[in-house]
């Protein structure tokens, strides 16, 4: 007797009853295009700041679809041990390393970029403004 005559109120094979997201191919390919244009960064040296608070410089050599990456000749900047958000400028090489998606949180390239002062942060010039 097959399993069809048995009560099994599972789906066959091919019926669509699946668990998940994308909708089984119905309708044409939903596939979305990813926002992020690391193709272009592809052996350059960019930066990488990571969930846990690491920060880290290499080339990048490769990514996938979930933002896997690869960085060759990959320096740590080392965090201040008073300070553990702070970042300072010591580095220590790390190599080839892989990271994981899941912790990446901001790749940008290391050329073309340099830091500004946050406008958000309140000075002692713009608390009189607000009192005044």
């Amino acid at each position: 007797m097959s399993s069809a005559g048995r009560g099994d109120t599972r789906p066959s094979k091919g019926s669509g009853g699946g668990r998940g997201r994308g909708g089984g191919g119905r309708g044409g390919s939903n596939k979305k295009e990813s926002i992020l244009e690391l193709a272009k960064l592809i052996d350059s040296n960019v930066r990488v700041k990571c969930l846990g608070g690491r920060e880290l410089r290499g080339a990048l050599r490769g990514y996938d679809e979930l933002v896997n990456l690869v960085l060759d000749d990959c320096e740590e900047f080392v965090r201040d041990p008073d300070d553990p958000e702070q970042v300072t400028s010591q580095t220590r090489k790390l190599g080839l390393v892989v990271i994981r998606g899941t912790q990446v949180s901001l790749v940008s390239p290391e050329e073309g970029t340099e830091e500004i002062a946050n406008p958000f942060s309140g000075g002692a010039d713009e608390e009189e403004m607000v009192e005044g």
